[in-house]
């Protein structure tokens, strides 16, 4: 989704009405047993498609028992509605949705990776955060994009009342920096390409990487709050294949990257510098980094960000408590 990932604005794809949750679980006879069959929705960017381009190619579902509907959406709050209604099985959030999790509306299965493509971009001649005291800022509410404005004006002693927020679709604020109707912007790249094609020489004033030692940006893989509990059979044949198709996106990025820019019809130069901003584990990787505390201290942080920020719905729900540690652990042994 070169130009609406992360956002919480937009339609959703086409998705034909199913039963709730009429595919989880749902199995035909086939030759040599039963196949579950489940519906899977991602992103078509290569942080929420990659891994089921590899899965697809890799025969991964077929190994476990599976039969994986993929189905594209717009971002990733409108999945984790659908999963709400159980007209989608397994899903994918980037960042900006994690508040979603937090406030109880979903379990999450994995880490995908960790976003490094989020930045505060301005005009020429703007040369640092305080600068933009006044000025017209564009920014994709509930996204990544959101959350690097207000961590770059914390860290500068300012607040979103010093700006003068525009909020604006992903889309909308490529075409308004470019133009020059507003002074900045949040944003990630690819799309930051984009716009540098008509300002070349832009500012980068702001980038994940600056705020590494206060909050990661994990893209993570998801599922209905209740199904790890109430079907923990195909969750965790679901987390062999993720595992599987971790392990060789790892390995085999390239490969990997022409995959899914098949799977999502998009151009592999585009999906190679998606690729490049974030960074992505192995399945044992991702198992020190659960057992040491790492991944939970990344998630408490999103939540800590979202409930200061008015997020959260009700009282905030503990990483323990809505990521499956012990299950994605559990699927590896």
């Amino acid at each position: 989704m070169n130009v609406s990932r992360r956002t919480l604005l937009g339609g959703l794809a086409a998705l034909p009405a199913v039963g709730a949750l009429a595919s989880c679980g749902s199995s035909d006879s086939g030759g040599s047993g039963d196949t579950t069959k489940i519906t899977f929705g991602y992103t078509p960017d290569f942080n929420g498609a990659s891994l089921l381009a590899v899965a697809e190619e890799n025969g991964l579902w077929e190994k476990e028992g599976l039969t994986a509907e993929p189905k594209s959406f717009t971002n990733g709050p409108l999945q984790v509605q659908a999963l709400g209604t159980g007209d989608l099985d397994f899903g994918y959030i980037g960042p900006g949705a994690m508040w979603l999790p937090a406030s109880g509306k979903a379990s999450v299965l994995t880490v995908s990776g960790v976003g490094q493509a989020d930045r505060v971009i301005a005009q020429p001649g703007i040369t640092s955060i305080e600068d933009l005291a006044g000025k017209k800022v564009a920014i994709p509410e509930g996204t990544s994009g959101d959350m690097i404005v207000q961590l770059a004006l914390k860290e500068a002693g300012m607040s979103i009342e010093d700006i003068e927020k525009v909020a604006m679709d992903p889309a909308t604020v490529v075409s308004a920096f470019a133009s020059g109707q507003v002074e900045a912007a949040g944003i990630w790249y690819p799309m930051i390409d984009t716009i540098k094609e008509q300002v070349p020489d832009l500012v980068e004033l702001a980038q994940n990487s600056d705020f590494s030692d206060v909050m990661q940006f994990p893209n993570v893989m998801l599922t209905g709050k209740d199904t790890p509990s109430e079907d923990e059979e195909t969750t965790l044949k679901v987390l062999r294949v993720l595992r599987a198709a971790m392990d060789f996106r790892v390995e085999n990025l390239d490969q990997t990257i022409e995959l899914t820019a098949a799977m999502i019809d998009s151009d592999t130069e585009a999906v190679a510098t998606d690729a490049n901003n974030a960074q992505y584990f192995s399945a044992t990787e991702l198992d020190d980094l659960i057992a040491d505390g790492t991944v939970e201290t990344w998630l408490q942080s999103m939540n800590d960000y979202f409930e200061e920020n008015g997020k959260v719905e009700g009282d905030p729900v503990a990483p323990a408590d809505y990521y499956t540690f012990d299950l994605f652990t559990k699927a590896g042994e």
